[in-house]
């Protein structure tokens, strides 16, 4: 497939998830929600979308997709940069939770000075975006004098990627932390770089006090709040339930977003109803990390795990919530695996959650609704006036797309290829 170097071209048979039409008006559907069409391209931008004529394209200023599918840049919402790709000198030995709060923090206090993180952080970007990730928002380790570093790091590879990236960071601390001076100082370091109030959020009897310093700090600063909550398979652990209470209790307007909510899969129906209820009340988004709790979840020596780690996707969804996928942590003691791949994220959340039986704007948990709960509304969409930053998949069909891996996708930025070339892991050498 060659795409066209003049500065107006048209995309011709293709086929886009409805979902991620702006202003969608093709009712003629496949089964899978799949539209037909053409779509122009001049000077980098959207500038038509139109139902297919279906003629084949030969002209030079047109690309054929032969039905293959055309999805917005990926936006990838929850993951983890500053841990990336330690695994080789930090491997976890059991593959337990517990093993890998220890390792990484022993790895965090040995290595992880400025270009150690630089070049690891750098390395997961630059995957990405060959990959087509567009937008990554990154939980960063700030405990003490953590923070400095490895914001500073982030601040410098986010003025480096601006052209091509949009990256957003996240501080990760204990909710504890924020009960004390450093916690206060984070936030208002946080709110200096335009980032995101997050935390670990676990089960304790001063828990209510901390959410309300945490919601209070938000509201003083004005930020927006991203949890890791509820990552084990305990029925009793409830942050989700009581982060929903705080919202409500707050009246909070800024975007609340929770991550994980493993344990909410294995709790009784009576308190799975309750906290969807709340969930829903607050207008909090729920995002899975589907990799990474299949891989930690219910984890026992010698013993096969009984379940799939992962929160209940489909019931989130149905009752209003919005829910979406993303990669979380890539080599390193929380998941040994992964390449900052979004199309493999969705690939096994799909295998994983059960999605096959209603794809339809299933895909929008890694692109349109995942911008808009981080706050980015004209990203993981294609529409008329947007700028044509697009994967060109030869996947015409669901299973077509999710049984290969797709090495021979091309991404478009501002309508032009980019180099889609991995970078090698010689460069994660010291």
């Amino acid at each position: 497939m060659i795409i066209p170097t003049s500065e107006h071209y048209w995309i011709r048979n293709a086929q886009i998830p409805a979902s991620l039409i702006e202003n969608s008006q093709f009712p003629n559907q496949t089964r899978e929600g799949l539209c037909l069409v053409d779509l122009e391209i001049t000077n980098g931008m959207i500038t038509q979308i139109v139902p297919s004529s279906g003629s084949d394209a030969t002209d030079t200023s047109s690309v054929d997709m032969h039905r293959g599918q055309v999805w917005p840049c990926f936006v990838d919402m929850h993951t983890h940069l500053d841990k990336g790709h330690i695994w080789e000198r930090t491997p976890n030995p059991d593959g337990t939770f517990e093993s890998a709060l220890e390792l990484s923090k022993a790895d965090r206090k040995k290595y992880w000075q400025a270009e150690d993180v630089y070049r690891r952080m750098e390395f997961g970007i630059k995957c990405s975006y060959a990959h087509g990730t567009k937008v990554i928002r990154t939980h960063i380790d700030c405990f003490g004098e953590q923070a400095a570093i490895s914001l500073e790091v982030f601040q410098a590879l986010q003025r480096k990627w601006q052209d091509k990236l949009i990256l957003q960071a996240v501080s990760l601390v204990s909710l504890d932390y924020y009960q004390t001076s450093q916690g206060v100082a984070l936030a208002d370091k946080i709110a200096q770089i335009g980032g995101i109030l997050g935390g670990v959020v676990y089960m304790n009897s001063e828990l209510g006090n901390q959410l309300d310093t945490v919601f209070s700090l938000a509201a003083e600063y004005n930020l927006d709040l991203d949890f890791h909550a509820d990552e084990n398979g305990q029925p009793n652990s409830q942050c989700l339930q009581q982060i929903a209470q705080a919202a409500i209790r707050h009246e909070f307007v800024g975007q609340i977003i929770c991550g994980h909510c493993c344990s909410l899969a294995v709790q009784p129906p009576d308190i799975i109803a309750q906290t969807l209820k709340l969930v829903q009340q607050a207008g909090i988004g729920v995002v899975s990390l589907p990799m990474c709790n299949l891989y930690l979840q219910d984890r026992q020596a010698k013993n096969t795990p009984r379940w799939r780690g992962v929160t209940l996707l489909q019931e989130l969804k149905q009752q209003g919530i919005p829910v979406t996928v993303a990669s979380d942590n890539c080599r390193d003691p929380f998941y040994s695996f992964g390449d900052h791949d979004v199309l493999e994220v969705f690939t096994q959340a799909v295998r994983i959650a059960h999605l096959d039986l209603s794809y339809r704007d299933w895909p929008s948990a890694v692109t349109k609704t995942a911008a808009d709960l981080i706050g980015l509304p004209k990203e993981g969409r294609i529409g008329v006036g947007l700028p044509a930053d697009l994967i060109l998949f030869k996947g015409r069909n669901f299973s077509e797309l999710l049984s290969r891996p797709q090495q021979d996708r091309i991404v478009l930025r501002n309508g032009m290829p980019i180099d889609t070339t991995l970078p090698d892991y010689s460069e994660l050498d010291i």
